[in-house]
């Protein structure tokens, strides 16, 4: 069993910056690849980023590419995502997740986690 614990979501004025953390326990952390999503309400849950399990690579949505960051610290099982120049459209409800596979890469596919946090609210005001 594994426990993804979000949280540093809040809310912020538009350009404003926040930063998403994930800490993992219950499994080793080190060996997955972990990817972040949002949903709003009314709308399917969409990829926003994921980053491998050596923390070598990372890949992001088109509408976040430049300034959303992903970055990982195995040591002490916790994975970021810091968010920079917010727009309101950028308001969800973010998710932390663990990707299935062991020494992946991550995958934009949400059926390729099985693993998912409870997620932390991000607003952002216009």
């Amino acid at each position: 069993q594994v426990q993804l614990v979000e949280s540093g979501g809040g809310l912020v004025q538009t350009g404003g910056s926040l930063r998403l953390s994930c800490v993992a326990s219950g499994r080793t952390f080190s060996s997955h690849a972990m990817g972040w999503f949002r949903q709003t309400p009314g709308k399917q849950r969409e990829f926003v980023g994921a980053i491998s399990w050596y923390g070598d690579r990372t890949f992001y949505a088109d509408s976040v590419e430049g300034r959303f960051t992903i970055s990982r610290v195995n040591a002490k099982n916790t994975v970021f995502l810091q968010m920079n120049s917010l727009k309101p459209e950028d308001t969800a409800v973010y998710y932390c997740a663990t990707e299935a596979v062991e020494y992946g890469l991550g995958t934009r596919r949400q059926n390729g986690y099985n693993y998912w946090g409870q997620g932390t609210q991000v607003t952002v005001s216009s």
